[in-house]
């Protein structure tokens, strides 16, 4: 049970009061009588009574000096066994000893008499007062900090209240003419926005508003792009939030933001609410994970009420924005709450190079800078790496102290974006030429199959933890992959072993393929589990790929009997068989060629893609060709 503010403050209380009295118990008897403070300060040799008055009749009694109201008496006297030195001596008196005085006073001894101050009444005045004032102290300015400072530590007060940023007037910067690349989900939102300014045109023929709209996503696709976008076209109020700033420690701290979010919503209606991960408060109940009261699940039954409840919310858009729709409560996904959902794709080569045209408005192109041949180099890329592959490219140009940003920058920020920093050189040693056999393997193999994607670059530079790459680029984007395409990427990515087993010979095969032989295993699974590319039949054999969501997945078991998974191996070694007898019968008949251009690798250290197949030409045929990349 997480605690409330109400059990922290009865918590609170009573060590206050505690606090308070071991304050007065350890600071009052300091303070309470400072004339005791004096005389014990004034002489730290203690006399009995008795003693002093045997010394007052044998006269070696100087003088006294009484305080604490007669009850205390600091004495000077001659010490026989210290050659009658003067001594200060303290004695306590009982009491008023008026024939004590008079005695004195018969021996003309000196007496002073010291009245009490009233310093300790003050000081135990002000010893009450400091403690309460400390603490009213404190309580004040907590309060005005949480009053001032918003979501710091000292919103003690303010628990509930919902942590939205608002714009009446959102400014953001950001038009819908600044997102490229996802026009069909752009579309979308331009009819939110549309219904937002002009909303007769909609309600003339029964039109309704959607209540809510969800952006679905991988990372870095523009999902949050298009909510600021949607910010700056709509001229309508703009609350953005994050889904994690509704929980907090406390129980039903999340429920009550909700209701106050939606309050100050409809205060301000029409407006936008924008939820950004809303999979952080909207997963799905009943996980397996916490109870009823579990403070993320009240959160989210809250937030289901306020966007389709008794109470319309008329005029309030919901936009919200995840890359985890599949652990989203069903209840959440309706119609009714979020009516529609938005897929924001990676852009294909099209959307690439709006997305390249977008980001290069503000840097310095040279005159060899092609947009549409990065946008063909990048496929997969999202918006943000695209963005971050530019900038990398100008920080590059910036450090080569060159004016413009032209095509090695370019290719070079690819290099490093993909795969990595590069490395130290690697020195002209049996190692080289073979890591350079190893990929003009790949490149060689790639180049020679009919269906595989055509090499780019072939080099020995260090990048990451690859000791060479060899880059193959696709003609076209496709969302299909036919099985003679899978083939190839199996053989050609075998290559480079096929290349080590030929050259060097089954002794030297050597640990660099380890990537490759993943990627062949992983390839050649899929095309027998899930495509039915195989003597099993058109048949899916495993379950959904996905990532495991803790609740719904935990207990999810195989498919597939044990006869059945068997079968599925013997395919899988198979498919990869298959793919390595055609690399090695491609490098036993291409050998000649090979040697020539591992000569020329390790001399340069790198060869296009273009000039690879044109010394490849000169020997053999090439095949027509059709987002492979082969590493050590």
């Amino acid at each position: 049970m997480k605690p409330t503010l109400k059990t922290v403050l009865l918590w609170a209380l009573p060590t206050i009061v505690v606090g308070f009295f071991i304050w007065q118990s350890s600071f009052m008897p300091m303070t309470t009588n400072p004339a005791n403070n004096t005389a014990r300060n004034a002489a730290s040799t203690r006399m009995t009574y008795g003693r002093f008055l045997e010394y007052l009749d044998a006269k070696r009694v100087k003088s006294v000096d009484l305080y604490d109201g007669g009850r205390t008496a600091i004495v000077e006297a001659f010490d026989p066994e210290l050659d009658n030195r003067v001594q200060r001596l303290r004695v306590d008196l009982p009491g008023s000893s008026p024939d004590l005085i008079a005695r004195l006073r018969d021996s003309n001894i000196e007496l002073d008499s010291h009245p009490m101050g009233n310093d300790g009444a003050l000081l135990g005045i002000l010893g009450n007062l400091v403690f309460p004032i400390i603490l009213l102290s404190g309580l004040f300015f907590l309060f005005r900090r949480s009053n001032n400072m918003p979501g710091g530590p000292g919103q003690a007060m303010n628990f509930g209240k919902s942590k939205a940023r608002f714009q009446m007037d959102a400014k953001t910067g950001v038009m819908f003419d600044d997102v490229a690349g996802i026009e069909e989900a752009k579309e979308e939102l331009q009819e939110v926005v549309t219904f937002l300014k002009t909303p007769e045109k909609f309600s003339a023929i029964g039109a309704k508003i959607p209540k809510g709209v969800l952006l679905v996503g991988p990372p870095g696709t523009g999902k949050t792009l298009l909510a600021k976008a949607i910010a700056g076209e709509s001229g309508v109020p703009f609350f953005s939030i994050s889904g994690s700033e509704f929980v907090e420690m406390f129980v039903g701290v999340g429920a009550s933001r909700v209701r106050d979010l939606f309050k100050k919503a409809k205060e301000n209606a029409p407006c936008i609410i924008f939820i950004d991960e809303i999979d952080a408060v909207g997963r799905q109940r009943g996980a397996g994970i916490g109870g009823g009261n579990d403070e993320r699940e009240q959160t989210l039954n809250q937030l289901l009420t306020e966007m389709d409840g008794f109470e319309g919310n008329s005029g309030i858009i919901i936009v919200a924005a995840t890359n985890r729709a599949d652990v989203l409560d069903a209840a959440l996904l309706r119609p009714g709450r979020f009516d529609r959902q938005v897929q924001v794709d990676v852009p294909d080569i099209k959307g690439r190079l709006e997305v390249l045209q977008v980001h290069a408005r503000n840097k310095k192109l040279g005159d060899d800078i092609s947009l549409d041949t990065i946008a063909r180099r990048t496929p997969g890329f999202s918006g943000a790496d695209l963005a971050n592959l530019l900038n990398e490219a100008a920080i590059l140009t910036a450090r080569r102290r060159k004016d413009a940003i032209t095509m090695d920058e370019v290719d070079a920020a690819v290099d490093r974006v993909v795969a990595g920093m590069e490395g130290t050189p690697l020195t002209d040693s049996k190692s080289k030429r073979l890591i350079a056999y190893h990929e003009i393997g790949h490149a060689i193999v790639g180049t020679l199959v009919k269906d595989h994607d055509p090499v780019q670059k072939v080099t020995l530079i260090p990048r990451g933890q690859a000791k060479g790459l060899t880059w193959f680029m696709p003609n076209e984007d496709s969302g299909l992959v036919s099985r003679s395409q899978l083939m190839a990427r199996i053989a050609g990515a075998l290559g480079g072993r096929a290349a080590e087993q030929v050259v060097f010979g089954d002794a030297e095969v050597t640990t660099g393929a380890g990537g490759d032989l993943q990627m062949v295993s992983g390839l050649a699974r899929q095309m027998v589990t899930r495509y039915g590319m195989s003597d099993l039949g058109p048949v899916s054999l495993g379950s959904q790929q996905g990532e495991v969501f803790l609740g719904r997945d935990w207990t999810t078991r195989s498919e597939c009997s044990e006869e059945i998974q068997a079968r599925i191996d013997a395919q899988v070694r198979m498919l990869a068989e298959h793919g390595y007898e055609v690399a090695l019968k491609i490098v036993r008949e291409n050998r000649e060629v090979i040697d020539r251009l591992v000569d020329l690798l390790v001399e340069r250290e790198t060869i296009e893609g273009d000039e690879l197949r044109q010394i490849v030409a000169e020997y053999t045929t090439v095949p027509e060709k059709a987002q492979v990349m082969a590493r050590i």
